[in-house]
């Protein structure tokens, strides 16, 4: 079946790691300064090593470093059945030339070897069929221009075109302020892609990580069938910070917190990083024969 993402490889995007049987990030720069990274939870000194083979969790505190969407996706889908979803870059992406915004996107794509901040990919998990895309807090915190909506608005139609449960990881510092209003277009455009997948039976599941903010939050990021989120995960639209200066209190111990959300009904279930693939999925199995709704 011919992808309709169009014809360019994987290595555009960054996905090359997931054709062989192990993934790794992006080797680390050569003045790289030290093996050993604090933990951002306890502070305790950590080796890099043991930190990427425990998925940036912290075996001390428990702490979710970030990892990069190739990593997430290499951990997630069965070895040898990720297949790349790409995009054609039809679209602007530096609609107001804002200064010095080309550049800056041009130095993320070497860096990261990504082309944008999010990547998709059809395969299974545990065997079971689904699409997924994951935004990735490298590239501009993963901020939403139009690259970033116009490939989640295709993932979610290439899951409705095909008839499969679509997975979204979202970590997202809100919409990219260098594309202006066309950012903000997004959030429409991804949300009314969602409303038709769902109007037709699709199975969407959420899975919200550090952070998840802004525009992001206020459109796909919320609109998940079932809504999971990784442990201390940082939830809003505003963050904490304005909202305290905006009103002048104290907000609670924990609020906008993954914990705290749960809790308040917000999301449905608090998974750590390394059950997030038993937990899918078991929820895909479990909706494996729904098919279409009445």
């Amino acid at each position: 079946m011919q992808n309709p993402f169009g014809q360019r490889r994987a290595r555009l995007l960054g996905l090359s790691q997931l054709r062989g049987k192990t993934a790794a990030p992006a080797p680390a720069p050569a003045d790289e300064p030290s093996p050993f990274v604090a933990c951002a939870g306890c502070g305790e000194a950590l080796s890099r090593s043991q930190l990427k083979a425990n998925l940036g969790v912290c075996p001390l505190c428990g702490h979710h470093h970030p990892i990069s969407a190739p990593v997430r996706l290499a951990a997630l889908l069965d070895e040898n059945t990720a297949r790349p979803l790409l995009c054609k870059s039809g679209f602007m992406i530096d609609p107001l030339k804002f200064s010095g915004y080309a550049e800056k996107l041009a130095g993320l794509r070497r860096k990261t070897g990504l082309s944008d901040a999010v990547l998709a990919a059809a395969g299974k998990i545990d065997g079971q069929s689904a699409v997924v895309a994951v935004m990735d807090s490298r590239f501009l915190m993963g901020s939403m221009g139009a690259a970033v909506g116009e490939t989640i608005t295709r993932t979610v139609e290439y899951a409705h075109r095909h008839k499969l449960p679509l997975i979204i990881f979202c970590a997202s510092g809100g919409a990219r302020m260098q594309e202006g209003a066309v950012s903000l277009m997004q959030m429409a455009k991804t949300s009314a892609a969602l409303a038709r997948f769902s109007e037709d039976g699709g199975l969407y599941i959420a899975v919200l990580t550090h952070p998840t903010t802004g525009g992001v939050s206020a459109s796909f990021a919320m609109l998940g069938d079932i809504t999971l989120a990784e442990p201390g995960a940082l939830v809003a639209f505003a963050g904490p910070r304005v909202i305290e200066q905006t009103i002048g209190e104290k907000l609670p111990e924990g609020f906008q917190r993954a914990e705290y959300l749960e809790s308040h009904g917000f999301v449905d279930q608090v998974v750590p990083r390394g059950e997030m693939k038993a937990v899918l999925a078991r929820l895909l199995r479990l909706h494996a024969k729904g098919g279409k709704r009445a």
